[in-house]
């Protein structure tokens, strides 16, 4: 346990440190790193250990594998070419995304790849930023042909392991019809790694190089990137994926040999390691609208851009207030989509409404809290194929803000 300040009870934190011991002491999570911040008072819990069964301890410096907890992060280098006025909201990408022009689009987003109609008008910058460019991750419709097609194509298997070069990977997406009109629906994933690519063609450099430039290196980030290097791999625990039937922890990446142990070929938005310092570093950066100390990383109208909800009810109806639907499941619910994050536009749970981040596969969480100036995040090794990372998540949201101490 480190603590630094009096932003919370003491407690308040015994009681969040007894609940998510339960999760690792039980085996069913081997370990996490859990830290809470309000203003400069920061608290971390490390506990359980780098692998199931035992080995070396978790500490505050492990480094984990984010998923989609990378998006809020990787969405800041379109957020700086915003602010520079080298991209513009309501711009066709044709220009620096020829793929993506001249697009068809499915008669009915079930219906076959050949049946489809002209696009109503071209993809712009902000259909892209706000996820809602016309293709992307439909989990309730994963037998689809458009889905089987993404799938089939290799185009949801950029991050770390990537096989697929940016330009080949564009080159494939734009073989595929769109499954919705421009703006029409918010779907999720792709157009977080579309922006990727849009960075890179807008500013001639690698996306991963301007992201480091431009965000991380201001932020003292220096855990954070695509890989993890060969004399830092002991920091990086194995990652598991439950059995959903009996919940036995089975080896999904290790360290040594698996996808983060050498840079990928399409660094993307769901690919980035990271540690709790590195992310609570970004997420107090967007409280403090935009600034690290007296260097100023984005504007505070991107910020609260960022931070905004951009969807249509209708939108919102298809994807976060259904209670059956995979991707609105816990702390999904929340409402509401920013630029790379999820805004929570309801009280549903102890979080007020205006808190923003999002949830990673991965077993991990990352939310900043304006009203209460408050980041949370905790980072497990276990993946969500089983309800039991999303339980602690939950649990540990739950003992945050009981914790919060006025």
């Amino acid at each position: 346990m480190e603590t630094n300040g009096h932003g919370f009870s003491k407690a308040g934190l015994r009681r969040m440190r007894e609940v998510l011991a339960r999760y690792v002491d039980s085996g069913r999570i081997p370990g996490l790193v859990a830290l809470v911040g309000r203003g400069g008072e920061t608290h971390v819990e490390a506990l359980g250990t780098m692998r199931a069964g035992g080995g070396a301890p978790m500490a505050r410096d492990t480094v984990f594998r984010m998923a989609s907890t990378s998006k809020p992060v990787g969405i800041a280098p379109a957020m700086v070419l915003l602010d520079e006025c080298r991209l513009r909201l309501d711009d066709p990408v044709d220009e620096w995304l020829p793929e993506l022009a001249d697009r068809r689009v499915l008669e009915r987003p079930d219906g076959p790849l050949d049946e489809t109609v002209p696009a109503r008008r071209p993809i712009t910058v902000r259909d892209l930023m706000n996820s809602s460019f016309g293709l992307g991750l439909d989990q309730s419709a994963l037998d689809t042909p458009i889905m089987k097609a993404i799938f089939e194509s290799g185009i949801f298997t950029q991050g770390a392991g990537a096989s697929l070069e940016p330009d080949e990977w564009m080159r494939r997406l734009g073989e595929l019809p769109l499954s919705h009109q421009p703006g029409e629906s918010w779907q999720y994933h792709i157009g977080n790694d579309v922006i990727g690519v849009l960075v890179a063609r807008v500013t001639g450099r690698p996306y991963e190089a301007f992201l480091r430039e431009r965000v991380l290196e201001p932020l003292g980030m220096e855990d954070t990137g695509f890989h993890v290097p060969a004399d830092e791999l002991h920091r990086l625990p194995v990652a598991y994926v439950p059995d959903p039937a009996t919940g036995e922890l089975n080896v999904w990446d290790e360290p040594e040999t698996g996808g983060y142990a050498s840079p990928p070929a399409f660094p993307s938005g769901g690919g980035l390691a990271s540690t709790v310092d590195d992310y609570h570093a970004y997420f107090r950066m967007l409280l403090d609208g935009g600034r690290r100390g007296n260097e100023r990383i984005l504007s505070r109208p991107a910020v609260e851009l960022m931070t905004t909800d951009h969807l249509t009810p209708a939108q919102r109806a298809v994807w976060f207030e259904k209670a059956d639907h995979p991707v609105s499941m816990g702390l999904a619910r929340h409402a509401g989509w920013g630029m790379g994050m999820a805004v929570r536009g309801y009280r549903s749970s102890y979080a007020p409404v205006g808190q923003f981040g999002w949830d990673g596969g991965t077993g991990t969480t990352v939310y900043a809290d304006p009203k209460n100036d408050l980041v949370g995040i905790m980072l497990t090794q276990t993946g969500m194929s089983t309800p039991t990372s999303t339980q602690a998540i939950h649990d540990f949201w739950t003992t945050v803000y009981q914790a919060v101490e006025d």
